[in-house]
């Protein structure tokens, strides 16, 4: 190979490597910035194929997609001054290119520094508004709802990002207050269903003695139907009785000893001691030949 051979192949290498280092991609997932010996001077580069000046021009490219910034357990107290451990995470995304490059220099790692600072502020601003009950549960919605908001408008002035959501993974007590906490709680229960077993008890007396009342009244209207009841019987068969006996008083008085005598001697065990001449025996003496 001779000189100029190996010259035209440098030179075509040379040309190369400018051609190549002349163009440039940026996809859709990411966004970018142009640099021109550090500056800025295009802050907002838009997806597809650009041209740049090989080593005057540099572009920086960031992900675009959502991020998730997983934040440090703190601590933090509530309008009470009761302390809760809270574990909460966000979900960012680059908004302003140049106001995020300016500001973390395109690391990642300095976004999520900066941003979990300004997280651990708004949740301890909005968990020291509230109490322990609305913290939890009462205005938990609420509470991610401001802190998105607040954490949001602060990221896009100062690091160029949007916050997009905001959520708490757990709430805690201290691990140095869970016990007594839980002692007062079981405390406070047992208090409670004091209070429940006596009302109930209250209430099933109160219901016993309605009960008890109710029978009697319902024993006593009983015990009144079946004796006016009993009382029109016997008077009916006292009526008909008396109509039989006005009709033939002589074989009614039969009737009634032959009555006597079946329920007299029903038993064969049964003995009576009775003077013959008693009226008693009048039908038996009449019978005789």
């Amino acid at each position: 190979m001779g000189n100029k051979s190996l010259i035209a192949l440098i030179v075509g290498v040379v040309v190369a490597l400018v051609a190549w280092n002349s163009f440039y991609i940026v996809s859709q997932t990411e966004r970018a910035v142009l640099l021109r010996f550090g500056r800025i001077v295009e802050p907002d580069v838009k997806p597809g194929l650009h041209v740049k000046v090989p080593y005057v021009n540099q572009v920086r490219k960031f992900d675009a997609r959502l991020m998730t910034l997983d934040a440090s357990t703190s601590r933090f107290l509530t309008l009470e001054k009761k302390a809760l451990m809270v574990d909460a995470f966000a979900k960012w995304r680059v908004l302003d290119a140049e106001r995020y490059y300016t500001a973390t220099s395109g690391l990642k790692q300095i976004a999520d520094e900066r941003l979990s600072r300004r997280l651990e502020a708004a949740l301890r601003d909005q968990f020291g508004k509230r109490t322990l009950h609305e913290s939890v549960s009462g205005e938990r919605d609420a509470l991610m709802g401001q802190v998105t908001a607040s954490l949001n408008k602060a990221a896009q002035r100062e690091l160029g990002i949007e916050v997009v959501d905001v959520r708490v993974k757990a709430i805690d007590l201290p691990k140095e207050v869970n016990r007594s906490v839980f002692d007062r709680m079981g405390s406070e229960r047992e208090r409670e269903a004091r209070e429940h077993r006596a009302k109930g008890k209250e209430l099933a007396e109160g219901i016993r003695a309605d009960a008890d009342r109710q029978k009697r009244v319902i024993l006593a209207e009983a015990y009144r139907e079946a004796e006016e009841t009993r009382g029109d019987g016997d008077a009916k068969a006292a009526a008909i009785y008396a109509k039989a006996y006005g009709q033939d008083a002589e074989f009614y008085a039969f009737y009634r000893s032959l009555r006597a005598y079946r329920e007299s001697f029903a038993d064969k065990r049964d003995v009576m001691v009775l003077d013959p001449s008693s009226d008693f025996f009048r039908y038996l003496e009449k019978s005789k030949p």
